[in-house]
């Protein structure tokens, strides 16, 4: 790189205001990768003009929202410029009238929900980390949670998105409405491509009312396979219940756990339907608590690794299994210790604690299991593992966070190449170094 930081600070100042630009700080480096810059644009043209002038410059850009997501992903090959959506945090339109609301990327969940729950309306998502993280970072990562199973997956709540590309254009696709198929459908496009292709400025959602009651009820399911069939036979039920996640830890009896919203009369014939579906099985009321276990993993004090696992529906408890016996193998050697929730969608977040040695080899044997089962496994934390290659020595072996990349990965490098030519965006970080 050649352009000189004093020479790209000024370039950033006769778009940017002055309190928005400043140099980094060891806080704000990207998975042991430290950038430059931090820029905080005020609107989404000065965000786009921003980008359009780091990306002339030959420079990295990394964006950021809340940041609880930064560290997920592949190393970044280069980090030079931080492009931070703090400032574009505005509800631009909620017509209630109409289930849909038009947010801009630097809102956090948790605002969001509170304005929307004033009309007695939600965006029908649950990601880790509301309070903090936003709607360009959920959308970036495609992070949804339990109630995915009844109201789908962002790809199904999104109908509009503008992004700044990296020569500065502002492009937007979808529309304020529902109903709308024309067009290029690019907010399912940047929804889960980690920021690679554009930075997400604002978004349109279509919404739901917030239910009159709720209620939450845990199962004891006694053994795996008990789980197995307990699940798939509330699936195939005439049920209309909210969630159903499982929650499994080493040594321990799985839990069941479902969630029922509606009228009280209403869940009163579901509770009674579940009891008859669950026979002898232990069913007791619980905290709705229980929805944020997959975020309790994250955020428990002892240092261990944190992946993703995608499987079907109907091989949860085998994919259950080959974790209890991969780390039963490697227990023989030193001790290891695991937890996992899974969603009833097939998609759940696993923790395991292990020696650096024996958690490479049991992630990646448990990887080699489920992908052969036709699901994925994607690490996301990994301790004590180096975060930038070259840092360590060569015989340390390092683990990529996505796997294999699929049939997929010539179209999705077409796309790359598209959006993002001179490859400014998160390079490296997403599947097949992209």
């Amino acid at each position: 790189m050649t352009t000189s930081l004093p020479a790209l600070e000024q370039d950033f100042r006769a778009i940017l205001v002055p309190d928005s630009i400043r140099s980094a700080t060891p806080a704000d480096a990207v998975a042991g990768v430290q950038p430059r810059l931090i820029l905080e644009p005020a609107t989404e043209q000065q965000l786009a003009a921003a980008l359009c002038v780091a990306n002339e410059a030959g420079l990295a850009v990394i964006p950021r929202g809340g940041g609880t997501k930064l560290g997920w992903g592949n190393t970044p090959k280069r980090a030079d410029v931080i492009l931070s959506t703090a400032r574009l945090n505005k509800i631009i339109e909620h017509p209630w009238a109409d289930l849909t609301v038009s947010v801009e990327a630097g809102c956090t969940m948790a605002t969001l929900q509170a304005a929307l729950a004033q009309h007695g309306q939600r965006l029908a998502l649950d990601p880790l980390w509301p309070e903090d993280a936003t709607i360009g970072g959920v959308l970036s990562t495609n992070d949804s949670g339990s109630q995915r199973l009844r109201f789908g997956s962002l790809r199904d709540l999104i109908i509009g998105v503008t992004i700044a590309l990296p020569d500065g254009t502002l492009a937007s696709s979808g529309g304020k409405v529902v109903k709308n198929v024309a067009g290029y459908d690019l907010p399912k496009l940047v929804t889960g491509a980690f920021g690679t292709l554009g930075v997400i400025t604002r978004a349109v959602f279509r919404l739901h009312p917030l239910p009159r009651n709720t209620k939450t009820l845990s199962i004891s399911a006694g053994t795996l396979e008990n789980m197995q069939k307990l699940i798939l036979a509330i699936q195939d039920s005439k049920m209309a219940h909210t969630s159903l996640q499982a929650r499994v830890e080493q040594n321990a009896e799985p839990i069941v756990d479902i969630l029922f919203e509606g009228t009280e009369a209403g869940i009163a014939a579901q509770e009674a339907q579940l009891r008859t579906i669950g026979g002898s099985a232990q069913i007791v009321d619980t905290s709705s608590a229980v929805w944020s276990a997959s975020e309790e993993l994250w955020n428990e004090p002892s240092p261990a690794a944190m992946a993703k696992i995608t499987t079907l529906p109907a091989a949860i408890g085998r994919t259950v299994q080959s974790v209890q016996r991969i780390s039963d193998q490697l227990s023989e050697q030193r001790a290891t210790r695991w937890k996992l929730v899974m969603q009833a969608t097939g998609i759940g977040w696993i923790r395991l604690e292990a020696s650096s040695e024996n958690l490479y080899n049991s992630l990646s044997d448990l990887r080699n299991e489920v992908e052969r089962a036709g699901g994925s496994l994607s690490v996301f934390d990994r301790p004590g593992e180096p975060q930038r290659a070259g840092a360590v020595d060569a015989g340390t072996k390092r683990m990529d966070t996505w796997g294999q990349p699929g049939d997929a990965l010539p179209l999705m490098r077409a796309l790359k190449n598209q959006f993002d030519p001179r490859n400014t965006l998160n390079p490296g970080r997403f599947l097949g170094d992209i």
